[in-house]
């Protein structure tokens, strides 16, 4: 793949035209999931489902019965360790010509989950249909991308800094990290909150979530870490892409933060 215009070319897709998802593709994109590896060790379960043989649906998807899901461990970062792996098979599948979109709420999550044999312990956070895109999108579909503003990012400089938050980074001052910190700002994310922030300070560029009001389950599930699991994966795979080795680690640099802001993980080049 060549990443950075994979990751440009990529919208969510909820309007399929029908066709039903090739073996080729399906066993592809299955394969591909089942060696993707995350940098936080946690085991993740994959599946292709049916929706007519396992009795699945989703109000905002039409025109296939394809999905791919997976099941983890609920553990620390399981968030960001699916969020990561999750959106490089999206990736993949985009390559391939295959349309994907997140999904964590709209869907029948008992019916899923029942398909997945989820056990106690384990967490499904989020599937994907898999098929291939309509050439008109629904009027439903295009109301919904309206509403989030799902063409929409923030700007460079709004979202990446130069050693503290008090600088904002511009394209120009950010170097050989430009591409990589674009690929950041193209990410998806749940109703487009886009909550990924990064300080670059030398070889390093430090990874913080800006949290919003209503993501955060009563058992202390976040969503929006699962953005910053995507965040960390296009950073990645384009810093790549650049001729850069990145290594994550967990070490907060201790940079004073809003108080709706944490430090999530740190890419070394």
């Amino acid at each position: 793949m060549q990443i950075l215009k994979t990751m440009q070319s990529r919208r969510s897709v909820r309007t399929f035209d029908g066709t039903p998802l090739s073996d080729e593709d399906a066993n592809a994109i299955l394969a591909f999931s089942e060696k993707v590896e995350n940098p936080y060790d946690l085991p993740i379960e994959w599946k292709l489902l049916d929706a007519k043989k396992h009795g699945l649906s989703s109000p905002v998807i039409a025109g296939t019965d394809a999905y791919i899901a997976g099941k983890l461990p609920r553990a620390p970062h399981a968030e960001e360790a699916f969020g990561y792996t999750f959106e490089k098979v999206v990736l993949f599948a985009q390559s391939r010509g295959v349309g994907t979109t997140w999904i964590a709420g709209t869907m029948d999550r008992a019916a899923f989950e029942k398909a997945m044999h989820l056990s106690y312990g384990e967490v499904m956070p989020c599937v994907s249909p898999l098929g291939y895109p309509a050439k008109k999108m629904a009027l439903r579909e295009t109301l919904m991308r309206k509403g989030i503003k799902a063409d929409s990012r923030q700007p460079f400089e709004a979202l990446f800094f130069d050693g503290s938050f008090d600088a904002p980074l511009s394209p120009e001052q950010a170097g050989t990290f430009r591409d990589a910190l674009e690929a950041v700002r193209l990410a998806p994310s749940a109703v487009n909150r886009q909550p990924w922030r990064a300080v670059v300070s030398g070889s390093a560029v430090h990874f913080y979530e800006k949290s919003a009001k209503g993501y955060v389950s009563a058992d202390g599930w976040d969503v929006q870490r699962i953005d910053m699991g995507i965040a960390l994966a296009h950073f990645e795979l384009a810093a790549k892409e650049s001729g850069l080795s990145p290594v994550l680690k967990i070490e907060d640099p201790g940079i004073p933060t809003a108080a709706d802001t944490a430090y999530t993980a740190t890419f070394v080049c």
